[in-house]
């Protein structure tokens, strides 16, 4: 109406300002008939003006062989983005799309949690249906239908490159996907210690891929975690935003997706690519005590930035104000491809809306079982509906999100027939949209917990609370006292953190995590001993805790108590019989300890596990090699040199198993390869000895040479056998 309004007042004015020039008859009076036409005219502009801006868009335009890029950005509220009106954001490449593509104004998540807030946009699906409650604890089930899974049935290269911990393959969300990079550090044995990666380093991952491929269609997804706590943005964001390091990592995040960008426009196919860009889920800065996110379902970590953007085939500049939500991704996408949305999508397509055609909210479900499953507390489960916003709780809450934007004043007493219209709706959705579909709920090993740990995210219990539970609005001050514990823990103030952990645990002795967090602390303080007797006080609370056992087998590991560490991971195999972290810890100590065919079954169980661990693999290869099994052995490693080429552990090992089976040329074909890529005293010797072995004797006194040279590591024994063989040699020579 407003529009309308400045329209008509802008038409009389300019009618005015026309009149006014006309020329004037004799007698004063001005000539009637073209002002006449003029008005006529003027109408008639009138009407298109007016057509312009009020009638639905040109329609979007299909086309089934479009590349389809989803960029995730983990943590990123949608009002520290340029585009979305924040003065002191640096986010060129994001606003530069914004303001050529479309942008969702009002964007919402389901889950304030990143592996759930993934299922959501891979599958068009609500939490209440795919059933990812929290992240770690679950995996995706097989019975969902995933973008990459749709797009790979029609012949599309399919391609992921993520950035953390909390979107690993192992939690199901590789499903369809040809290629899934979520390598974070290779070798580790229980995976990566560092649970994320940098932005350049996704895009590095990203880019070596686009380069390769043909020019078959793509379905890819990029996930960008920086913004994440702890905030560490790289130079030159770290003292450019010294002051707000999360805008730097925002920042520093927006230039690998112009980079990303970049990398489509120099191969050609940015143009036949369709860019979607979403948060997964906002971030909390204390606004209601909470730092960080997955306690509450207040704005600040539900509302999300969304950019769609074709170049030169969607409208530019288009802002689309109804509410929308991370759900309606996946159904707009195979909209725009012309590729039907299978019917278990809870989602909507959001082209009518990016047409024009829809112009109303759409309502949204909104859940979080993180204050369950890792502090005891009551679950959250909410709407947003019109403008109002309904959270089920132990006390519950109701905010008018249009008047009170930072939902200050819960309305639940005082508008009691909304308060009951919404109770209403979020019943008739639970009831609509929870599925049958079972996931699979995992339990965490002691690494995966503490990778989470160091994302921020207190670690599940794996136990969930019987009787009535408290409202996590009540329990502020043990949520402040566990935020300021990581804090410490994240300033490398370890001391401080254990004391809090300690009141915490004087507090409520039953809670299982501040157990594991307190020995954490007291061994990054190496007070090792001090961490097994904090463990062993919560295991005599919580005799059959696979969290609080496995966190000491793996203290009695570091402190090299392998008998006992292979004794409890024993008593967890029992309680777990596919524990991943036990099968390994106890297959590595059983060969350390020279029972190579009881650790090889350790190793063949954990493999059925977790098929792609390096360690893993080249421990079993070494295994296998040792145990004269050599055939095996040379299989195993040649799939690793596949898989890893610039390894050079990979191609000496191999070298030195093809060196037992007899087979010289290979031999040295793998140690020469691997003396290339990083030289060793060891890959000198046993290339000396295949050298001689084949009657190259000269080569054999140069690999020697070398070897004595720098024999760092080896034993006195192996440098005197090494002289000896290095003398007779030359002598050999001389003849």
């Amino acid at each position: 109406m407003a529009r309308k309004k400045k329209i008509k007042k802008r038409r009389s004015q300019e009618k005015k300002e026309i009149v006014s020039l006309l020329p004037a008859d004799k007698g004063g009076q001005k000539n009637r008939l073209p002002v006449i036409f003029l008005a006529f005219f003027l109408i008639l502009a009138a009407a298109f003006l007016v057509w312009h801006f009020f009638s639905p868009r040109e329609g979007v335009m299909r086309r089934s062989d479009l590349n389809v890029l989803l960029i995730t950005l983990d943590t990123t509220r949608e009002d520290r983005l340029g585009c979305y009106g924040y003065e002191k954001g640096r986010t060129p490449n994001l606003d530069s799309l914004a303001a050529r593509g479309v942008r969702f104004e009002n964007a919402y998540a389901q889950v304030p949690l990143t592996t759930p807030s993934h299922c959501s946009i891979l599958t068009g699906t609500l939490p209440l249906y795919h059933q990812v409650r929290n992240n770690g604890a679950y995996s995706l089930p097989d019975q969902l239908t995933t973008l990459a899974e749709i797009f790979g049935d029609k012949g599309f290269d399919t391609a992921a490159f993520v950035g953390s911990f909390t979107v690993d393959s192992r939690f199901g969300l590789d499903q369809g996907f040809a290629v899934y990079d979520d390598t974070f550090a290779e070798g580790q044995a229980f995976k990566a210690l560092n649970s994320e990666r940098k932005a350049e380093k996704v895009y590095e991952s990203f880019a070596r891929w686009l380069e390769k491929r043909n020019n078959q269609p793509f379905f890819c997804w990029v996930h960008f975690f920086d913004p994440h706590l702890p905030y560490d943005p790289p130079p030159p964001y770290d003292t450019d935003f010294a002051d707000n390091p999360y805008d730097g990592e925002i920042a520093y995040m927006d230039r690998y997706v112009g980079k990303t960008i970049e990398a489509l426009r120099s191969r050609n196919v940015l143009g036949q690519t369709l860019l979607v860009l979403a948060g997964d889920h906002g971030e909390a800065f204390g606004e209601k005590t909470e730092t960080g996110h997955g306690v509450f379902l207040y704005d600040g970590t539900m509302r999300v930035p969304l950019i769609f953007y074709r170049e030169g085939h969607l409208p530019s500049g288009l802002v689309v104000s109804p509410r929308v939500r991370l759900i309606d991704i996946a159904p707009t996408i195979l909209d725009m491809l012309a590729i039907p949305a299978p019917k278990e999508m809870q989602g909507t397509s959001l082209v009518p809306y990016i047409e024009g055609k829809k112009k109303k909210d759409l309502t949204n479900y909104i859940e979080t079982y993180f204050p369950l499953e890792n502090y005891g507390w009551s679950p959250l489960v909410g709407v947003v509906d019109g403008d109002w916003k309904y959270i089920r709780a132990p006390r519950e809450e109701l905010y008018h999100l249009k008047a009170d934007p930072g939902e200050t004043k819960n309305r639940i007493d005082s508008d009691i027939q909304t308060a009951a219209e919404k109770r209403r709706r979020l019943d008739e959705i639970i009831a609509h949209s929870t599925s049958e579909i079972s996931s699979t709920r995992r339990t965490l090993t002691a690494e995966e917990q503490e990778r989470l740990r160091s994302l921020g995210y207190v670690a599940p219990t794996g136990e969930t609370p019987k009787g009535p539970l408290p409202d996590p609005k009540d329990m502020l001050p043990e949520l402040e006292l566990s935020q300021q514990a990581e804090a410490y823990e994240m300033e490398g103030k370890y001391a401080e953190a254990a004391r809090i952990y300690e009141e915490m645990l004087a507090r409520r002795p039953e809670n299982q995590t501040a157990y594991v967090n307190l020995a954490l602390m007291k061994a990054r303080l190496n007070q090792f001993g001090e961490a097994v007797s904090v463990l062993e006080r919560g295991i005599a609370l919580f005799p059959e805790s696979v969290m609080l056992l496995s966190r000491l087998a793996h203290t009695h590991m570091v402190m090299g108590r392998l008998k006992k560490a292979l004794d409890t991971w024993q008593a967890v195999l029992t309680l777990e019989p596919y524990y991943f972290d036990g099968l390994l810890g106890s297959g590595w100590i059983l060969d350390l300890m020279g029972n190579k065919k009881e650790a090889r079954s350790f190793y063949e169980k954990a493999l059925r596990v977790e098929p792609e661990n390096k360690f893993l693999r080249k421990n079993y290869a070494m295994n296998l090699a040792t145990s004269g099994k050599i055939r095996e052995a040379t299989e195993v490693y040649e799939r690793l040199k596949s898989d890893y080429p610039e390894d050079y552990e990979v191609w000496q090992d191999l070298g030195i198993a093809y060196g037992y089976a007899g087979d010289l040329s290979r031999s040295i074909e793998n140690l020469e390869r691997a003396i290339e890529l990083h030289p060793t005293p060891v890959g000198y010797l046993n290339l000396a000895v295949a050298f001689r072995k084949v009657g190259h004797i000269e080569k054999a006194v140069e690999c020697l040479g070398l070897y004595l040279a720098n024999p760092e590591g080896e034993t006195a024994e192996k440098i005197a056998r090494a002289q000896q063989e290095l003398a007779y040699l030359k002598k050999v020579l001389e003849k």
